[in-house]
């Protein structure tokens, strides 16, 4: 449950940056930047925070390599679906929300390994001592 959750908050702070519909942060900041300045401002830094965090935490439990080993997983399993006729890759709408969940997967695994890594090794983490 704790992973799903993760992942949730990722895909949402994803899809809240940028995603095929109209109810995204880029193209709002775009259309109300001269208007409302301060409050895209506020929005921005607020999703900034967001990515801040994730990416920390993913950079630390399993580093650029392991962001790029999970990307591939996640890319051949999209290759098997494709592959097998279960996906089509045609639409550009549907692309893009295959990408933002891609993204996602990795940015919650990313949150998630340490708590994994715990579990199955019985090793706690340097930041963990405190438990």
């Amino acid at each position: 449950m704790g992973f799903a959750i993760r992942w949730v908050f990722a895909f949402a702070l994803l899809a809240a940056t940028y995603n095929p519909t109209q109810w995204n942060f880029v193209r709002w900041s775009m259309a109300n930047a001269d208007t409302n300045l301060p409050v895209t401002v506020l929005f921005g830094l607020i999703l900034l925070v967001g990515y801040i965090i994730y990416l920390r935490a993913t950079l630390r439990s399993i580093g650029i390599f392991g962001m790029v080993l999970i990307l591939a997983v996640v890319a051949t399993i999209l290759w098997v679906l494709f592959d097998q006729g279960v996906i089509s890759l045609d639409n550009p709408t549907i692309n893009t929300w295959i990408v933002i969940v891609a993204l996602s997967i990795v940015l919650a695994v990313g949150l998630s390994w340490s708590i994994v890594r715990r579990r199955l090794t019985g090793q706690a983490d340097i930041d963990d001592v405190d438990e």
